[in-house]
């Protein structure tokens, strides 16, 4: 498939890699002028857990026009940036491209959707982990599943030949029929995770290794599997706890969160579609959210700071 990844990020530049190595042609579209710079002159450098580091020949640019008319769109841009980064995309958007969102958090779909329209778009969360370690340069330090799907529902044949793409690249990925259900999975590890980890300043391996931390994390679940479950998304706190402490403890000890990476950057976070989701349904539903909106409080405090 040709393929537009927007957003050569972490994850956005790991998954790129690895559809680019499995023979796909793909772009990553980025507004960092020193990682373009990197990937293009010495190719994206991807560490992984083992220590080894390889070289991907990609190619990079700032100017998707540029690019030409893709197959499938796949956004990994901060939520506060999906609106622009899509509008500068258009030009790569023709009748047939597909443009899925991988992003963290809820309430990404639907923005992509009001730029190209709800029948290009398809849905999907990733459990792979990677941090940015320098212009072009990569760790991947977990793998996971991904799951896509339609926005309303069912299996599509697009659907399917994306994930056999996928597949062939090494990213494990499961199409499903319940992808709104698998959002809010991965959005119930969102909320205890990262912002405890860049509140804390722990790497996600240690925010397992404590008790109160623990203890915060479970009260943070609660809320989310209740407002989940007020949607007739059907989450259970047991089998999501389970998951989240089992993911935690395989983490490579050097394995940051997102929101920790974004924190020590000084740069926004993305709490207002993590924990600041969560609030939003419970005010929506009557339904007490105490704890992810002192996360809120407190991260978007934190925010403040960054302001100089």
């Amino acid at each position: 498939m040709k393929i537009a990844v927007i957003g050569a990020g972490a994850m956005g530049s790991t998954l790129g890699a690895l559809l680019a190595k499995s023979g796909n042609d793909v772009t990553l579209i980025e507004v960092w002028q020193e990682a373009i710079d990197g990937i293009n002159t010495r190719g994206l450098q991807i560490e992984h857990k083992s220590g080894n580091t390889e070289t991907v020949r990609i190619r990079a640019t700032n100017d998707p026009a540029s690019v030409g008319a893709v197959d499938l769109v796949l956004v990994f841009v901060k939520c506060y940036q999906t609106e622009a980064a899509v509008k500068a995309a258009l030009p790569i958007i023709n009748a047939g491209t597909v443009v899925l969102s991988l992003q963290n958090g809820w309430g990404n779909g639907p923005r992509v959707a009001s730029i190209v329209g709800e029948e290009k778009v398809l849905l999907g969360v990733c459990y792979h982990s990677a941090t940015v370690l320098g212009p072009g340069h990569v760790l991947h330090g977990g793998q996971g599943m991904t799951f896509i799907g339609e926005p309303v529902g069912g299996l599509s044949e697009r659907v399917e030949q994306i994930a056999r793409v996928f597949n062939q690249a090494g990213i494990e990925v499961t199409a499903t029929t319940e992808v709104i259900k698998e959002i809010w999975s991965k959005l119930a590890l969102n909320v205890c995770t990262l912002p405890t980890s860049a509140l804390l300043r722990f790497t996600g391996l240690q925010l397992i290794q404590h008790n109160g931390v623990a203890n915060l994390m479970q009260a943070l679940l609660r809320e989310a599997v209740a407002v989940a479950n007020a949607q007739n998304i059907a989450l259970e706190y047991d089998e999501r706890w389970a998951v989240i402490s089992a993911l935690l403890k395989r983490l490579d000890p050097g394995v940051k969160a997102s929101m920790l990476q974004d924190v020590e950057k000084r740069r926004q976070t993305e709490i207002d579609v993590v924990n600041g989701a969560i609030v939003e349904a419970g005010h929506r539903l009557g339904i007490p959210t105490p704890y992810n909106q002192a996360m809120v409080w407190m991260t978007k405090s934190l925010e403040e700071t960054f302001v100089s």
